[in-house]
């Protein structure tokens, strides 16, 4: 419902046929034969780019949220008694 009152008024509908025709013939005429592989070359390279970095963020967003979930080991509590590593008192006798 909302839609149908929304179009009219933001002129939010797709182009028809006639209108893909005279974009594509405008685009012809802008770059020439030669220029438009080009064009869509140099588009299909950002569009990769962006899916990579897209994918790089999800990445780093995963990882630092896996690495908040895991819980360090617990110190482990040795029962057998400690050796003393300080070295006995010198002699004093000349």
């Amino acid at each position: 419902m909302l839609s149908i009152i929304l179009k009219p008024v933001l002129l939010l509908s797709m182009p028809g046929e006639s209108e893909w025709l005279l974009i594509l013939l405008v685009i012809l005429l802008f770059f020439g034969g030669k220029k438009i592989p080009d064009l869509m070359k140099g588009i299909g390279r950002g569009v990769r780019e962006f899916n990579d970095a897209k994918q790089h963020v999800k990445d780093e967003i995963e990882a630092g949220m896996n690495e908040k979930d895991v819980v360090p080991p617990a110190p482990q509590i040795s029962t057998t008694t400690p050796v003393s590593t300080t070295p006995p008192p010198a002699s004093t006798n000349p």
